[in-house]
């Protein structure tokens, strides 16, 4: 059995509003990042390198001529969703955001938009917008990247936010009535599966329509490499993960959609653990635990 039989996940909801399969199809849209160009700091978050996590056909291309080429990967799939990841995707004028989605939602067989940024990057003109894209009927989730509710995990990783400004902006979007998927890492220095179980008790107490679960790894032209190379940084190994990523999905209510429950990158970007360049690995595992222990809200019955 597959993880749709114990787990709400983003496939299961898509097929049956839209009754098939939606791929995403993600973009690099030239945004940039407050943590980046000066405005917060410089360097980025410590475990950064986002060409790590997402392939990006290059911002050289426009969003309609991505959204193409993203189509020719996905073979016959008919409809699909233009997914904003790179760096911070909220991050810029207004009317500079409102071309790049408009772009996006003009390319035919596009049924929404997914939007991930920061949590101090979303002004109201922003949810604004994209509630006029899911009041004309298309698909809307903005992707908030948390990682972790502890202040100071956010401090020692140079997140520069803090949960307050989450909190803002959550209450902030569901007021509007705009869903929100929330990204926690696992593994961040200094954290365990307490700290994991605690953060997840924190995102479900304000309400949240997604969660995305990731493994700490390190990559290439990242802060946390050289911690990492200079013995500065412990990791978490592969069934802590997994443990802790079904117990996580068992104490989840089960209306909550899961966008993800690991990740992983390729060598040589990847440098460590290596458990993280197996695809399958932690998914697998995750699989057999709650096969084991009960499916998503188990926990809460």
């Amino acid at each position: 059995m597959g993880l749709d039989q114990y787990v709400h996940t983003l496939g299961n909801y898509m097929k049956a509003r839209y009754g098939q399969k939606i791929h995403k199809l993600t973009i690099d849209a030239s945004f940039t990042c407050p943590n980046r160009d000066g405005s917060l700091g410089r360097g980025g978050c410590t475990f950064c390198n986002v060409s790590s996590f997402s392939r990006e056909f290059g911002s050289h291309k426009s969003v309609a001529e991505q959204l193409a080429q993203g189509k020719l990967h996905r073979g016959i799939e008919k409809r699909y969703m233009a997914y904003f990841q790179a760096y911070t995707s909220t991050y810029d004028e207004y009317q500079v955001l409102k071309q790049r989605y408009q772009e996006a939602v003009n390319v035919s067989d596009i049924i929404g938009l997914c939007v991930g940024t920061r949590p101090d990057c979303v002004p109201d003109e922003v949810l604004s917008l994209l509630l006029e894209y899911q009041q004309q009927g298309m698909e809307v989730w903005l992707e908030l990247g948390l990682q972790s509710a502890s202040d100071e995990t956010l401090k020692r990783i140079n997140r520069g936010h803090g949960f307050a400004e989450y909190r803002d902006t959550v209450l902030r979007a569901r007021k509007l009535g705009l869903k929100v998927c929330t990204h926690l890492i696992m593994g961040l220095p200094g954290e365990g599966p307490e700290q994991a179980f605690a953060t997840l008790e924190q995102v479900l107490a304000l309400g949240v329509d997604g969660i995305k679960l990731h493994p700490l790894h390190v990559v290439q032209n990242s802060i946390m490499a050289k911690q990492y190379q200079a013995g500065r940084l412990s990791l978490m190994d592969a069934d802590t993960y997994m443990d802790t990523a079904a117990e996580m999905i068992r104490r989840t209510p089960k209306e909550v959609v899961f966008h993800r429950v690991s990740a992983y990158a390729k060598p040589p970007e990847l440098i460590a653990p290596e458990w993280c360049g197996d695809k399958w690995l932690a998914l697998n595992g995750i699989i057999e635990r709650l096969k084991r222990d009960g499916g998503q809200g188990s926990a809460l019955v």
